[in-house]
């Protein structure tokens, strides 16, 4: 292996991108005494936004939120962090672009994991819209919905870079590339219109792309043995796999480890990030696997109608005050019979208004509430953003009635 063999096309000051790599859509205020990059600053607000918090109540693959053993959403954004940042730092790139679109590639992602979507999909639908997909709806977050305050205690976007915004709405690991290559042009974000449309702009995006896939796999066959969840014969269909690719157990440190040394073996910015075609054909499988006995077992079809359930009776319970402007007015008398539920989408509400508080200098998303579609993104976006914790809650307070 030889390291640092993508040193030259990193994200750094020589990149002929550079610039478009490190733009934000408006200035970010600056600090005299600031020693980080803009890379290093994006990561940081993440760090410190509310949804990334949330993501440690939040399901992986596995609705159970009492069980500390079990991977959350957070845990899956540490290992594609700690995966990414493996195979970039020996490959050569930038370690803080790297960690920034690890740390923000699922803030989009619903309550109840695939199952949320599911659902919110269908609300969408329902009103004209296309389908929910994370990816997209990560880069709402991050550019829309996320505020921090500044050193003035005015609430702001978090405007982050370009690179960093790419690098999550590109991040896709369902698409079974092999030989990633960046895209060439710095498109407008809004062009993407299906999850894994584009590559990412850059390589570190690349190496988010694929190490997400490698993350996921290892880990969601762990807690699938935990749980008891995989029958006898479907180990030894697991083990079979293992013995066809000379490796003695299947286990989330083998997978990553042996997929991790064999990108660093086989990359290059001629052949793209790639595997070789032996452990190419083993992602699959094991992908192929996990999504035969786990991710479609019909063990989750409880769970499934268990999370459509939640979701469903929150969004019809929100949406039945829509009235305009009038609209917080319907929510104060809700409260009276769904207080936790009225008074903090309320308050959720209240801060992309335009008549919002002067504390509030963020984009006003939901203007006046002119009009429904309006009205139901806003319960869309709430509703993405919640734990599995959170809307269990509220929706016990909806069936108190």
């Amino acid at each position: 292996m030889k390291k640092n063999l993508f040193l030259e096309v990193s994200s750094n000051e020589n990149n002929p991108n550079w610039e478009k790599h490190i733009s934000r859509k408006d200035v970010l205020y600056s600090r005299e005494n600031d020693i980080r990059s803009p890379y290093e600053r994006d990561y940081t607000r993440i760090l410190h936004s509310l949804a990334y918090r949330r993501l440690k109540h939040k399901t992986q693959v596995f609705f159970n939120i009492d069980n500390d053993h079990i991977c959350t959403r957070m845990e899956h954004v540490q290992h594609v962090e700690s995966v990414s940042c493996t195979i970039a730092k020996f490959l050569g790139l930038n370690l803080d672009l790297t960690r920034a679109i690890a740390m923000g590639h699922d803030l989009g992602h619903a309550p109840f994991g695939h199952e949320g979507e599911v659902e919110l999909t269908k609300i969408r639908e329902e009103n004209g819209l296309d389908k929910f997909w994370h990816e997209r709806n990560s880069l709402r977050i991050i550019d829309n919905v996320e505020l921090l305050a500044d050193t003035q205690g005015h609430y702001r976007n978090l405007d982050l870079t370009y690179a960093v915004r790419d690098g999550i709405i590109s991040h896709c690991g369902e698409v079974d590339d092999n030989g990633i290559h960046p895209r060439e042009e710095a498109i407008d974000l809004a062009e993407f219109k299906t999850s894994g449309q584009y590559q990412s702009y850059t390589w570190e995006g690349c190496v988010v792309k694929i190490a997400d896939k490698i993350a996921y796999l290892g880990r969601d066959i762990e807690d699938a043995i935990r749980m008891n969840f995989i029958e006898q014969r479907d180990l030894v269909k697991l083990r079979n796999i293992s013995k066809k690719y000379g490796e003695s157990t299947m286990n989330t440190t083998v997978i990553m480890h042996n997929f991790i040394i064999n990108i660093c073996e086989n990359s290059s910015p001629k052949d793209g990030i790639r595997l070789d075609d032996k452990h190419n054909e083993m992602l699959k499988e094991i992908k192929n696997f996990n999504y035969d006995y786990i991710y479609t077992n019909k063990k989750f079809d409880t769970y499934r109608k268990y999370a459509g359930l939640i979701i469903r009776s929150i969004y019809e319970t929100l949406l039945q005050v829509y009235s305009g402007m009038n609209t917080l007015k319907k929510l104060k008398h809700l409260s009276k019979f769904y207080p936790k539920l009225a008074k903090d989408f309320s308050n959720y509400l209240k801060q992309y208004l335009i008549a919002s508080e002067d504390k509030y200098y963020n984009t006003k998303i939901y203007g006046q509430l002119e009009t429904k579609d309006i009205y139901v993104q806003a319960i869309i976006d709430y509703i993405s953003g919640m734990t599995d914790r959170y809307a269990v809650s509220t929706f016990n307070e909806l069936i108190k009635y």
